[in-house]
C-alpha cells in the first residue's frame, strides 16, 4: 500500500470518479460471470447520477473513498438494515483493477467495518455473486463466511445468483 493512501467519506463532487472505478470493476471482475453485452454496456455518466453522497443519515447508504497519491482508486458502501437491528450491511467494495494486490481493499474493508460497528451493526452481511472466486477468497480471509442465504436476479435475461456472507463486528 501506498503512503498517500488516505480514505474519506464521498463527497458529491466525488460521484464521476466512484462510477468510473465501479464501471471498471466490475467489467474486469464479473467478465464470465455476467453477460458481456451488459458489462459492455455499463456507463459511469448513468451509474454517478444514482449516487446520495454526502447523507449523514445511517440508514442511508454512505460511502468512503480511498484516495491514492490523490487520485480515486476505491470505494466502499454500507448500510444498517432497518429490519434487522444490529445488522449492517457491505454493499459495495470496489478497488480499481490498476491498484488490485495494494492493500486498498483491506484498508476498506477495515474502514466499512468500523462504520457499520460506530452506528450500532454487531453483525455485518454482505452479497456475493457466485462464482466471483477472487472476491470470495478476499472476504473468507476478512473472516466472513457463508450464512446460507441465496437470492437470484436476471441481468440481461440471464439469471445471476448472489450468495449472503456474514461476520462478527467488534
Amino acid at each position: 500500500m501506498s503512503h498517500s493512501l488516505l480514505l474519506r467519506d464521498a463527497l458529491p463532487s466525488d460521484a464521476d470518479a466512484v462510477a468510473r472505478v465501479h464501471v471498471r470493476t466490475w467489467q474486469t471482475a464479473y467478465r464470465g460471470l455476467m453477460p458481456d453485452a451488459y458489462l459492455d454496456a455499463l456507463r459511469a455518466d448513468e451509474r454517478a447520477r444514482r449516487y446520495t453522497f454526502g447523507l449523514r443519515d445511517p440508514s442511508a447508504p454512505q460511502t468512503l473513498v480511498a484516495l491514492d497519491a490523490g487520485e480515486l482508486v476505491g470505494f466502499a458502501t454500507v448500510r444498517t438494515l432497518p429490519e434487522e437491528e444490529g445488522v449492517g450491511e457491505l454493499c459495495a467494495l470496489h478497488v480499481a483493477p490498476t491498484h488490485w494486490n495494494r492493500r486498498i481493499g483491506l484498508a476498506l474493508i477495515e474502514a466499512a467495518r468500523t462504520r457499520l460497528s460506530e452506528h450500532g451493526s454487531r453483525r455485518a452481511r454482505l452479497w456475493l455473486l457466485e462464482g466471483n472466486a477472487r472476491a470470495e477468497r478476499f472476504y473468507r480471509l476478512d473472516r466472513w463466511q457463508p450464512d446460507g442465504t441465496r437470492r437470484s436476479e436476471v441481468v440481461w435475461g440471464v439469471p445471476v445468483v448472489e450468495l449472503g456472507f456474514a461476520r462478527a463486528l467488534p
